[in-house]
C-alpha cells in the first residue's frame, strides 16, 4: 500500500479534519479555499492563483466586499425568515445554523469584523428588532414582505375610516347640545341675560350640568382661557358630592357613559407598539453609545424609518445617528410647554403641560387645536407625551 493510498491512516485523519469547519481567519473567500493551519494559508497566499485573484480585487475592491456584504446580509435574513420568523432569538443561534453550510459567503469577507457588529447594523437599518441582554444579543425579524405591507395598509385605511367615523360623531354630539340649548325655558334665557358673569347652564333629566359660555359677553370672553381646562361634560365637585348623598353613590349619567365608551374605542383603535415622529426630542438611553458621548443626551428626530427607527439629529453635537425606538426615552418638558401626545386615544394631537405627577408617572394636559381643542386630559402616562421643538 502506497503512501498516499486512500485507505492510509493518513488520507483518513486529513478526511476527517476536512470534513468540519475550520478557522475563519484561514479561509479565503477570493478563491473559496479552507487553510487548516497558519503555514497552510500562508502557503496559499504566496500561490499563483490567489495572486491573479487579488489582482481582480486589487482593481475594484470596494465593488467585491459590498457584494460578499449585501450576499451575506441576504442569505441571513432569508433564513431569519424561513426558520425564526415570529420568534426572538439568539444572534449566536443563528449564525450557527447559517455557517453549516460549508459554502456560505464567510464573514471575514464582508464589512462587518464580527457578528456584533452585523447585529446592531441590522438594528440601525429597523430590518430587525435588536435587544442587548446579559445573555448576550438576541434578534427578532421584522417581517417587511408585500403581503405584509399590503395587510397594513388596509388596516390603516380602516383606522383612518374609524378616526373619520368618530369625528362625525363628535360633531353630531356638539350639534345636540347646542340644539339642546337653544330649547331653554324663556324664564331661564331671562336670568341668564341679567347675570352676565355667570355661564349658561343647562339642567338634563339625568341630572348631569352642561355650562356653555355666552358668546355676545365681553366678561365671559376672559373667562374662555380658564374654563377651556375644563371638560365640556365634566361635573363640579359640589354637584357630585350633592348627587353622591341624595342617591347613595349615584348612576353614572348616560352622557358620561357616551364620553367614556368613545375613550375606550379610541384607545384600542390608536394604541400602537410604535410612537416614533418627526419633531419630537427624545432621549438616547443606548449604553452601547456611552463611549461616543451619546448615552442620555437629547436629540430631534428628524426622520422615521419604517415605524420602528428614527433618524435623531443631537442637541450638542449636530450628528446624526439611526437608533431604534427601543433606545429612546420620550422628554418631560416645563410646565406649559407644548407636547406631543405620541400614543394612547388622542395620537398625533399637540397639547399643552398643565401639571405633573411625579409619583404615579403620569401628567396633565390640554388639547389644543382641532376636534378635540380644549379637552383636558388628567392621568396622560410619560410615554405617551413628548416634547415638540420649538
Amino acid at each position: 500500500m502506497g503512501k498516499n493510498d486512500f485507505l492510509t491512516p493518513k488520507a483518513i485523519a486529513n478526511r476527517i479534519k476536512a470534513k468540519g469547519l475550520q478557522k475563519l481567519r484561514w479561509y479565503c473567500q477570493m478563491c473559496q479555499k479552507q487553510c487548516r493551519d497558519e503555514n497552510g494559508f500562508k502557503c496559499h497566499c504566496m500561490s499563483e492563483s490567489h495572486q491573479r485573484q487579488m489582482e481582480v480585487f486589487g482593481q475594484n475592491p470596494n465593488r467585491i466586499i459590498d457584494g460578499y456584504s449585501e450576499e451575506f446580509e441576504q442569505n441571513f435574513l432569508e433564513l431569519m425568515k424561513r426558520s425564526h420568523r415570529f420568534s426572538r432569538v439568539a444572534a449566536t443561534v443563528v449564525y450557527n445554523e447559517f455557517i453549516n453550510d460549508r459554502h456560505h459567503v464567510h464573514m471575514n469577507s464582508t464589512q462587518w469584523a464580527t457578528l456584533t457588529e452585523f447585529v446592531k447594523y441590522l438594528g440601525r437599518t429597523g430590518k430587525c428588532k435588536v435587544e442587548e441582554t446579559p445573555k448576550g444579543w438576541f434578534i427578532t425579524y421584522i417581517d417587511r414582505d408585500s403581503e405584509t405591507l399590503f395587510k397594513e395598509r388596509q388596516k390603516n385605511k380602516r383606522i383612518k375610516a374609524d378616526l373619520a367615523e368618530e369625528e362625525k360623531q363628535e360633531r353630531e354630539i356638539r350639534k345636540q347640545i347646542e340644539r339642546a340649548e337653544q330649547l331653554l325655558p324663556p324664564e331661564q334665557n331671562r336670568e341668564s341675560e341679567v347675570e352676565d358673569s355667570a355661564a349658561r347652564e343647562l339642567k338634563l333629566e339625568s341630572g348631569v350640568k352642561v355650562g356653555f359660555a355666552l358668546g355676545n359677553s365681553a366678561k365671559l370672553a376672559s373667562k374662555e382661557k380658564t374654563e377651556a381646562a375644563k371638560l365640556v361634560f365634566e361635573e363640579p365637585e359640589s354637584d357630585r358630592g350633592m348627587k353622591r348623598k341624595a342617591d347613595g353613590g349615584g348612576s353614572k349619567s348616560a352622557l358620561e357613559e357616551l364620553m367614556r365608551e368613545e375613550e375606550k374605542k379610541k384607545e384600542k383603535i390608536n394604541r400602537k407598539d410604535y410612537w416614533l415622529c418627526e419633531g419630537i426630542v427624545v432621549k438616547v438611553m443606548s449604553k452601547a453609545l456611552a463611549e461616543k458621548g451619546y448615552y442620555k443626551q437629547k436629540g430631534v428626530v428628524r426622520k422615521v424609518i419604517e415605524k420602528y427607527v428614527g433618524e435623531i439629529e443631537m442637541l450638542d453635537s449636530k450628528h446624526v445617528l439611526r437608533i431604534d425606538q427601543q433606545e429612546l426615552e420620550t422628554v418631560i418638558p416645563q410646565i406649559g410647554s407644548l407636547v406631543r401626545i405620541v400614543n394612547g386615544a388622542y395620537r398625533g394631537s399637540n397639547a399643552r403641560l398643565l401639571a405633573v405627577d411625579t409619583d404615579k408617572f403620569c401628567a396633565k394636559v390640554q388639547i389644543e387645536k382641532g376636534v378635540y381643542d380644549g379637552r383636558v386630559l388628567k392621568a396622560v402616562e410619560y410615554e405617551d407625551i413628548c416634547k415638540i421643538v420649538q
